[in-house]
C-alpha cells in the first residue's frame, strides 16, 4: 500500500535539513523552479540547437526555432497542462507532486507525451540522432521512475539532473571533447540541485541518488539503443 503523507519516505528517513530557514526555502525553491525536471529537456534541446557547433548545422533558424517550439509543447505544455487538469478534477493533491500517490497519473501522462516526441522526430530523419536518443532517453526516465514509484519515492529533480548530466558525458565519452566545459556545468547544477532539495526538506539524500542514476542510466540505455 502506498502512503499518502507529504513525506512518505521521509517519515521513515528523516530528510537532511528538517528545521530550513528562510533563506533555505528561497533559494530552495527557486533552483527547483529553474531546474524542474520538466524544463530540463529545453535546456538540452537550445544546446544543441544553438550552442551545440554539428548538431544542427545546415537548419535555418526558422527551422531551428520551429524544433524548439516542437519540443516544448510536447515535453513541457502538454504534461503542464495533464497535470494542471488532474488537480482540477482531484486526482491529485498538489501539483507538486509530493507523494508518490499523486505522481502516478501525472508521470504516466508525461510518459504518453515523451514517446510521442520521440516517435515524431524518429519519423523525420533530417534531425540529429542525439536528438532523438535524448527524448527516447528522458522517456524511459519518466517510465523508470513510475516503476520506482511504486516500491518507493525518487527524486523527479534527481532524474532530471541525471539524465542531462548523463547525455553530457556521453557525448563527452564518444569523442566530442567541446562537451567537457558543458559537462562540468551541469555537474555544478546538478549539485546545486541537490543541495537545493536537501536544504527545502524536500528528499533524503537516498532518494536523490536513486534519481541521479535512474537518469544517466536511462540516457545511456537510449544512446546505446539509437547506436550513438
Amino acid at each position: 500500500m502506498m502512503r499518502s503523507g507529504k513525506n512518505d519516505v521521509s517519515a521513515v528517513h528523516p530528510a537532511y535539513n528538517t528545521h530550513p530557514t528562510l533563506f533555505d526555502k528561497v533559494f530552495g525553491y527557486a533552483v527547483s523552479v529553474i531546474l524542474h525536471p520538466i524544463f530540463i529537456p529545453m535546456y538540452v534541446a537550445y544546446f544543441l540547437l544553438y550552442i551545440h557547433p554539428g548538431a544542427f548545422t545546415g537548419f535555418s533558424a526558422y527551422d531551428k526555432l520551429k524544433t524548439f517550439s516542437i519540443i516544448g509543447i510536447n515535453v513541457v505544455l502538454f504534461p503542464l497542462i495533464a497535470t494542471l487538469l488532474s488537480k482540477a478534477v482531484g486526482f491529485i493533491d498538489s501539483i507538486q507532486l509530493h507523494t508518490r500517490k499523486d505522481r502516478i497519473i501525472p508521470l504516466i501522462a508525461a510518459g504518453i507525451f515523451f514517446f510521442w516526441a520521440y516517435l515524431v522526430f524518429k519519423e523525420q530523419h533530417q534531425y540529429p540522432l542525439m536528438l532523438v536518443a535524448f527524448l527516447l532517453g528522458i522517456f524511459l526516465a519518466s517510465s523508470a521512475g513510475l516503476m520506482a514509484n511504486i516500491f518507493f519515492k525518487v527524486s523527479l529533480h534527481g532524474i532530471g539532473m541525471g539524465g542531462w548530466l548523463g547525455f553530457f558525458l556521453a557525448l563527452l565519452l564518444n569523442g566530442e571533447l567541446h562537451m567537457a566545459w558543458p559537462l562540468a556545468l551541469v555537474i555544478a547544477l546538478t549539485g546545486l540541485v541537490a543541495t537545493a532539495r536537501l536544504m527545502i526538506s524536500s528528499h533524503t539524500p537516498r532518494e536523490i541518488y536513486y534519481g541521479i542514476v535512474i537518469g544517466i542510466l536511462s540516457q545511456w540505455a537510449a544512446l546505446i539503443f539509437t547506436g550513438i
